[in-house]
C-alpha cells in the first residue's frame, strides 16, 4: 500500500509539474504574440500595452522576458522567422537571377512596412553582432543571389557582395525613411527602391 501510494503521489505530482510547464509556455507563447503585433506595429509602446494584449501582468511579460531589450530581440527573432519562410516561398533560388532579386526586394519590403520596429533606433542602435546574427539567414539569401548574378553576368561583377549587401540594406532603411516621413508614398517608394538596386547592381529592368 505504500508503495501504491508513493507511486500515486509521484505521477500526480508529475502531472501537476507538466501542467505548470505547459501553461508556462503557453503564457510565454501568448506573450511574444503580442508582443509581435503590439512592438512590431508600434515600437514606442510600453511593456503594459504588451500585456494587455497578451492577456496577462506586466509581471508575467518579465517574468518570460526580463528586460524589453531581451523582448524586442525574441520580436526581431520571430520577424525574420517569417522572413525566410515568405523569401522561400516566394523560391528567391529560381527563375532569372534579377526577378529573384526583385521577390527577395518584394518580401522584405512588405515585412519593413508591415513591422516598424525593424527601423526603429531601439533596433538599429543594437549591437552589432546581434544584428548580424539576427539578419543572418535573410541576408545569406541575398548573398547567394548577389553571386549567382555575378557568374551569370546579370549583376555588375566588379562590385563587392558584401558592397552591395551593404547598399541595399541602406536603401531599404532610406525608403521606410521616406515613407515614415511622409515625403513619398508606398507605392513611390517601391517603385524608386526596386529601380535604385537595379542601378546599383547593375542590372536591366525585366
Amino acid at each position: 500500500m505504500v508503495d501504491g501510494r508513493l507511486d500515486n503521489m509521484s505521477e500526480i505530482t508529475g502531472g501537476r509539474r507538466r501542467r505548470r510547464r505547459s501553461d508556462a509556455e503557453r503564457s510565454a507563447a501568448a506573450v511574444l504574440d503580442a508582443a509581435v503585433q503590439v512592438l512590431g506595429r508600434h515600437p514606442a509602446a510600453k511593456v503594459e500595452q504588451v500585456a494587455a494584449a497578451a492577456g496577462v501582468t506586466r509581471q508575467t511579460v518579465y517574468a518570460h522576458y526580463p528586460s524589453r531589450p531581451l523582448l524586442v530581440a525574441a520580436v526581431i527573432d520571430r520577424i525574420t522567422a517569417e522572413a525566410v519562410a515568405a523569401l522561400d516561398a516566394a523560391n528567391v533560388d529560381s527563375g532569372t537571377v534579377t526577378e529573384a532579386l526583385l521577390r527577395w526586394l518584394d518580401v522584405t519590403w512588405r515585412l519593413f512596412d508591415r513591422y516598424p520596429l525593424l527601423l526603429h533606433p531601439s533596433v538599429t542602435a543594437n549591437d552589432q553582432a546581434d544584428s548580424d546574427r539576427q539578419h543572418a539567414p535573410v541576408i545569406d539569401r541575398l548573398e547567394r543571389l548577389i553571386r549567382r548574378g555575378q557568374a551569370t553576368g546579370e549583376f555588375d561583377g566588379t562590385l563587392s557582395p558584401a558592397w552591395l549587401v551593404s547598399a541595399t540594406i541602406a536603401l531599404g532603411h532610406a525608403a521606410g525613411g521616406e515613407v515614415a516621413a511622409g515625403r513619398m508614398t508606398t507605392a513611390q517608394t517601391v517603385a524608386a527602391l526596386r529601380h535604385s538596386i537595379l542601378r546599383v547592381y547593375g542590372a536591366r529592368e525585366p
